[in-house]
């Protein structure tokens, strides 16, 4: 439906990030419902989607990064979400919690994998690891 020439179908934009250190290891936050994951949160009016991942990162984990290439989009059918993913890296500023994050840290592929609960951030993190397949379209 349009109103006044504007879609009703409203969409949540996100942007997230695979922070990776110089030793290959994964940025991760533990959000208090979500448990474990990458950081990033949602686009706000008038944000350029790209600065949108290093506020998020900075203001979850206190790490600033820089963006090193675009991954990829997926799609939430459910929430009606499409999640932006960017490959960052570390520039400066040290790990800190937030009320978003009551962790945060580096972690191996390995051990972030068995660290996250949720199936979906796990294909989310192997989809944009595997830079052969960018930028993908996935759907959940």
């Amino acid at each position: 439906k349009l109103e006044g020439g504007v879609s009703m179908n409203k969409f949540t934009i996100t942007s997230g990030a695979v922070v990776l250190d110089e030793n290959k290891r994964v940025l991760l936050k533990k959000d208090p419902y979500r448990g474990w994951e990458l950081p990033g949160g949602i686009v706000e009016r008038n944000e350029n989607i790209k600065n949108a991942v290093v506020r998020e990162v900075k203001e979850e984990t206190g790490i600033n990064i820089d963006i090193i290439g675009f991954c990829g989009v997926s799609q939430e059918l459910k929430g009606n979400i499409c999640n932006m993913w960017w490959l960052g890296t570390p520039i400066n500023g040290s790990l800190k919690t937030s009320s978003e994050s009551l962790e945060v840290g580096f972690f191996s592929v390995e051990e972030a994998l068995k660290l996250i609960r949720n199936d979906d951030f796990k294909e989310e993190l192997l989809i944009c690891l595997d830079k052969n397949n960018h930028p993908f379209f996935i759907t959940f």
